[in-house]
């Protein structure tokens, strides 16, 4: 079969590698149909995490068919159409019982990470009854596939850790995929302003398609001063961090309002300054979080109700054998207007 693989820092590879096979009975091989880019793919190929080693496939994302079970296997059969977690999770483990999926004891991100991923035409996936779930019928593939990770990633490191609450004002620090899925379910709660903040004004004027009340550009302004004029000098209720660098970090520390909530959902690979003798007396919740995977049910329901749409946030579309061309969009998305990409197998 056809993957792209990692082979080694800076150096990706469009490669024929052998189908996989069911190698436990709990083992699922799926037909991947579509599938995406993460930013965590292009942490991958600067060498930033180490688990990754030369020639694995990349890719933790994707809807696709069921081509073969393990024996164990009960609530999956072949032909049936579905969507990846882009965490794998046993459902046994104590971090499971708890909904802490993503640091099961035998799975959580493992997808492109320590075993093959899903660029690829077939993955297997391990414990395939609690890491897969049933495509609802009639809701279109390109919704389904960001259901693995950026819309239950947003939702829960940066809208539920952030308690977002009718009538809150609430910051997101970063227009990307990840910060644009926070903004579309934050309005869920009905916050009664939604501020975006970014870099890139392309992606702030798309971000008002999308529910942002105001934007910021914080390379041109201060956009700490800014936020603190919007809200009359009191600061924010919630500040979602979606970058994932130390001047990100910062900027959500200094414009957050006493007993406001900072939710970090950014991939931090530099240490990154905290603040106490600003925040000690300011009532301040701080959260980190690797996305569960647990309200993708929920999200699953809500696309299929016609009240979420994040296919919206698709803005170029490739074939498998266009991968390597769709990465160096990925790569370059300020210059090529890219939030997600999307990659078409079938």
């Amino acid at each position: 079969m056809r993957a792209l693989a990692f082979e080694g820092p800076g150096k990706r590879a469009f490669i024929e590698k052998p189908k996989p096979v069911v190698q436990e009975a709990t083992d699922a091989v799926v037909r991947i149909t579509k599938t995406t880019i993460c930013g965590t793919d292009l942490h991958i190929l600067k060498g930033d995490v180490p688990t990754v080693t030369p020639g694995r496939i990349l890719g933790h994302e994707g809807v696709g068919v069921i081509d073969s079970v393990g024996d164990a296997v009960t609530s999956f059969k072949p032909g049936d159409r579905v969507l990846i977690s882009c965490i794998t999770s046993d459902g046994r483990c104590e971090a499971c019982r708890k909904a802490m999926y993503s640091h099961c004891e035998r799975g959580g991100w493992i997808l492109g990470n320590r075993i093959d991923g899903t660029q690829a035409e077939f993955v297997r996936i391990p414990f395939a009854d609690t890491s897969l779930y049933r495509a609802p019928a009639g809701v279109d593939e390109e919704a389904l596939v960001l259901l693995s990770d950026i819309l239950p990633t947003g939702y829960e490191c940066g809208v539920l850790n952030g308690k977002v609450k009718p009538g809150d004002t609430v910051a997101i620090v970063g227009a990307g995929p990840i910060g644009l899925a926070s903004l579309l379910t934050a309005q869920f709660y009905a916050p009664a302003e939604l501020i975006m903040i970014d870099v890139d004004d392309k992606r702030l004027e798309r971000s008002k398609q999308f529910g942002a009340t105001h934007i910021l550009n914080s390379r041109r302004d201060d956009a700490a001063k800014q936020v603190l004029e919007l809200t009359g000098n009191r600061g924010v209720e919630v500040a979602i961090e979606a970058v994932g660098i130390p001047a990100t970090f910062d900027l959500c520390q200094n414009i957050l309002a006493p007993g406001g909530h900072l939710a970090n959902v950014g991939v931090h690979g530099k240490s990154a300054e905290l603040r106490l003798e600003k925040l000690w007396d300011r009532n301040i919740t701080i959260t980190t979080r690797l996305v569960d995977t647990e309200t993708t049910p929920l999200l699953l329901k809500t696309i299929a109700s016609g009240k979420l749409h994040p296919e919206k946030l698709i803005t170029h579309r490739f074939r498998l054998d266009e991968v390597m061309k769709a990465y160096d969009v990925f790569e370059n998305a300020a210059r090529e207007g890219a939030l997600k990409v999307l990659i078409s197998a079938d």
